[in-house]
């Protein structure tokens, strides 16, 4: 098959990391380009199978879509691919003011020339299931259905409150959807009549099935796909079974370095504890104030960060910056009072980690938080991103090597608030999967 087996645009950061480690971990070449690549940058990875278009939907209103992702399905659309996936977040949370997942779907649709666009959500390799069209996550050890997820029923932007994701999906489009559950799998496909056609995804069988009728079946009337990373590891059974592609790929660990920088504009209690944990295990600390570096003195607030942050890195430890502890130090109602608060909150946090690489000469680094991912990348003149190390105790939140501009050859992790581990951030800092 000469034609790339896959092309997809991520809806923020981390999750397009997150479909790069499903991807390239599993033998697949793939490359995230974190905008529209020149012919010149393009030609650096003509041997790749997979090609990712990192986003910031997942924050934008409808409006916004409308504007920029038909410009993003058609330069995709351009790499001929045998499917190309608009990738949301695992946790499909989404609202008809942000992030809305039905209008990209009709973005998409109208590009592509879809009559049907299959949506598969559940993934157990990140312990994401879709049972009977109700979406369940884990946490903390134990699996939640999604509208009763300690974390993502108080998510700060985009609470999710209804479960059944074709409910939650109707409040944002007026596209027809059906589902093929997990019995309906295990049997023959019958046609459906929707625009829209959920997946269920429960164990290893039920994705095995739901990969061969999006890759045998669906694939025949439909290029154009959406929903998690489920769509990859779906596809990728169908993939091996036909010999596209071949065995998973080791991968060397880094090993450790002896200094990181963090940043993080996350609230969850999942980034609150692994904050608390690297302050307990060498990692100097240090507060920042949301709202001045996205207020009228920004510059200020971001100088004051860096130099605060440098004098830890000078001492020879690592640091963390981080605006918040927890859902209790949320100040999202103050940031969601001034219009492209948060926008200039991530790239302020971006500012902040491309000085302290830059000037304490790091190696590797960390931004935590999806929407905080999506814009503080755009400033520290990265290009592209390339798998380094799949995680395998966090799967989801890779380690990857940046290449373009002053942090080429950076080795950067981009954490979504609800991943990871206690110790995520030490692990990174040790190099170890």
């Amino acid at each position: 098959m000469s034609r790339p087996l896959i092309s997809y645009y991520g809806d923020d950061f981390t999750g397009s990391t997150d479909v790069m480690e499903a991807l390239a971990s599993n033998g697949v070449d793939t490359v995230l380009f974190l905008k529209v690549p020149d012919n010149e940058l393009l030609s650096r990875f003509d041997g790749a199978r997979a090609f990712g278009l990192a986003g910031t939907s997942r924050s934008e209103t409808p409006e916004w879509m409308d504007e920029h992702l038909s410009a993003a399905f058609a330069w995709l659309k351009s790499l001929d691919a045998e499917l190309c996936h608009y990738k949301v977040c695992s946790t499909f949370d989404s609202a008809p003011h942000v992030g809305n997942i039905g209008r990209a779907i009709e973005v998409g649709r109208k590009v592509f020339g879809n009559e049907i666009v299959p949506l598969v959500v559940g993934a157990p390799q990140i312990r994401r299931y879709t049972a009977f069209g109700e979406l369940f996550a884990a946490y903390q050890g134990r699996n939640y259905r999604i509208d009763r997820h300690p974390v993502m029923c108080r998510h700060p932007v985009t609470p999710m409150d209804e479960a059944n994701l074709l409910l939650h999906l109707a409040r944002q489009t007026t596209l027809s959807s059906a589902l093929v559950d997990l019995v309906s799998l295990r049997g023959e496909f019958q046609p459906v009549e929707a625009d829209v056609l959920l997946l269920d995804v429960l164990d290893d069988q039920t994705q095995v099935a739901a990969g061969a009728l999006l890759w045998d079946e669906l694939r025949r009337q439909s290029r154009f796909v959406c929903g998690s990373s489920g769509v990859e590891y779906a596809l990728i059974p169908s993939w091996r079974r036909l010999g596209l592609i071949d065995d998973k790929r080791a991968f060397a660990p880094a090993g450790p370095v002896d200094r990181i920088a963090v940043v993080s504009g996350s609230v969850s209690p999942t980034t609150e504890r692994q904050v608390r944990h690297a302050m307990a295990n060498g990692f100097g600390g240090i507060t920042l104030d949301p709202l001045a570096l996205c207020g009228d003195n920004r510059a200020s607030a971001v100088a004051t960060a860096v130099e605060a942050g440098l004098k830890v890195l000078e001492g020879g430890r690592s640091v963390v910056l981080y605006t918040a502890l927890g859902p209790s130090a949320d100040c999202g109602g103050e940031l969601d009072a001034s219009t492209g608060a948060r926008h200039r909150l991530g790239r302020a946090l971006g500012q902040i980690q491309s000085e302290l690489v830059e000037c304490a000469g790091l190696s590797r680094a960390v931004v935590a938080g999806g929407d905080t991912s999506s814009h503080a990348l755009g400033e520290m003149g990265i290009s592209a991103l390339t798998l380094r190390m799949p995680l395998p105790q966090t799967p989801g939140s890779p380690l990857c090597i940046a290449h373009g501009g002053p942090a080429d050859g950076l080795e950067i992790a981009l954490k979504g608030g609800q991943v990871g581990g206690d110790d995520y951030f030490s692990m990174i800092r040790s190099g170890e999967a």
